[in-house]
């Protein structure tokens, strides 16, 4: 009997692909306080440094190039990982919104998320595009472009009955755990709604997200009840191309002939003699 996919029954990575081997010395964005999110060009081979402006976090993105997105979980509890780029659910292709299907990600571990869900065995790879190239403008939505969010929820804890006993249901949250998490999931929305009024004014965005190439990428249904209807956590990464994210003082201007210092600029050589 199959299981409905909302909001109790998610998608799970069912075992670890090349990418997330090739990933794991990641520390360049700071440890939120459920999870790290991290933006990885996969055709650079590198993951992409997070810059910090009015109250937003932006990458650079390379047009063509393909990314993922990596999330690890920070706590020692199952997380509910929402994802969202361009304003789309990266799971189910819908509108995004929080109450949506996404993934669960163990204790202390992580998901390597490299496209568009097509079913529980493939995705079409993410790549960054022109504007009019992205999925979610090709799809009728292009009011969103350039971002990629993640809405994050905890678990419900599971009350055992009996030392040996098989029989498990989902606590019943008191009114303190359900006042705690509203809380939590305020103090994200507000966080949220201050990054907004930080930003500059609005510009228009430079780059998308591609439908891209179909990948062998499994998963499979499990079953997840969050402990509050609000997301505990949200993260948002935005993208755009290096002269955009100048234009916008994210990025310093670059001077002509302007190359990255070396530390060490003589040839090697060794002490001749006398």
């Amino acid at each position: 009997m199959s299981i409905p996919v909302k909001r109790r029954t998610l998608l799970a990575t069912a075992a670890a692909t090349l990418l997330a081997t090739a990933i794991v010395p990641i520390a360049i964005s700071r440890a939120d306080s459920l999870a790290r999110v991290d933006v990885y060009d996969r055709s650079a081979g590198e993951a992409l440094p997070i810059y910090r402006h009015h109250g937003r976090r932006y990458v650079e993105g390379q047009p063509g190039n393909e990314y993922a997105v990596r999330i690890r979980n920070c706590t020692d509890r199952r997380l509910l990982a929402v994802l969202s780029v361009d304003g789309v659910n990266a799971v189910t292709g819908e509108t995004a919104s929080p109450d949506q299907s996404g993934y669960v990600i163990e204790p202390g571990g992580y998901v390597t998320v490299q496209g568009w869900r097509k079913d529980l065995d493939r995705t079409a790879a993410f790549y960054f595009s022109d504007p009019e190239d992205s999925y979610a403008a090709r799809t009728g939505r292009p009011h969103d472009l350039g971002v990629i969010g993640v809405a994050l929820f905890r678990e419900r804890p599971i009350e055992r009955q009996g030392w040996f006993s098989s029989d498990r249901r989902s606590a019943s949250p008191s009114s303190r755990e359900k006042a705690e998490a509203d809380a939590v999931g305020k103090a994200a929305d507000n966080r949220a709604a201050g990054e907004t009024a930080a930003a500059p004014a609005a510009q228009q965005p430079s780059l998308g997200t591609g439908h891209g190439r179909g990948e062998y990428s499994p998963v499979q249904q499990v079953e997840f009840e969050r402990a509050s209807a609000r997301p505990d956590e949200m993260v948002a990464i935005r993208y755009e191309r290096r002269e955009t994210l100048v234009a916008m003082g994210v990025l310093p201007q670059r001077r002509h002939g302007w190359r990255d210092p070396d530390p060490f600029p003589g040839a090697l050589s060794f002490v001749p003699d006398p």
